[in-house]
């Protein structure tokens, strides 16, 4: 005796069709994208961040020349470029303000001050016959005194008398410190007289 075959329910011929579906989506997921299928319009603006870039993906033959900034370059990355040619110079800015007077510095102490002399007698010849006769003599100043200025006299101030001074040579000590003078008087005024070398000596 044949069997006979019971009509599936409504019911169950929805979930057979659901099951289909479902088994046919997941198969399209599951399967590969053809090739060049994405492309900028398929991909929304933020959707490649550098989390979605493998290491080394992206070399120089796949960056479009001149399409980098100086900006997107890490620091010390790009040299420096040559120097270029010096400008022209600038105008000249306005004055600065005056500066504050600074303080006075403290004065330096001068000791007393001596005048020193040493004398020669020079005798005078024959008056004016352009024959002088000259004298020499030297006066340093005591101890550790300095020179200040030097100078000469006659004791003989008589007019038209031939006497003169041929010579007024500072001394130096062993520091090129002048500490005296060296004079030469010349007489030819036919008198003997006096030649005076005097000497402003002070004490440091």
């Amino acid at each position: 005796m044949r069997k006979l075959l019971r009509r599936p329910s409504p019911a169950m011929i929805v979930a057979c069709l659901a099951l289909l579906v479902a088994l046919g989506g997941t198969g399209i997921a599951a399967s590969r994208l053809p090739a060049n299928s994405v492309g900028p319009v398929q991909l929304k603006n933020g959707a490649v961040t550098n989390a979605k870039i493998r290491n080394n993906a992206i070399t120089s033959r796949k960056v479009a020349n001149r399409s980098l900034l100086r900006s997107d370059f890490a620091p010390g990355q790009l040299p420096a470029g040559p120097t270029g040619p010096q400008g022209p110079a600038g105008p000249a800015g306005a004055a600065g303000a005056a500066g504050a007077t600074g303080a006075t510095g403290k004065a330096g102490v001068i000791g007393a001050i001596t005048v020193r002399t040493s004398s020669v007698n020079v005798d005078g010849g024959t008056a004016e016959n352009g024959a002088y006769n000259s004298g020499r003599v030297t006066r340093l100043c005591d101890g550790n005194e300095r020179a200040i200025s030097g100078g000469t006299s006659w004791s003989d101030d008589a007019l038209g008398r031939e006497l003169m001074t041929g010579e007024l040579e500072p001394q130096l000590n062993a520091q090129n410190q002048v500490i005296g003078f060296l004079a030469v008087g010349l007489n030819d005024s036919g008198n003997s007289s006096t030649f005076t070398v005097h000497v402003l000596c002070y004490t440091p």
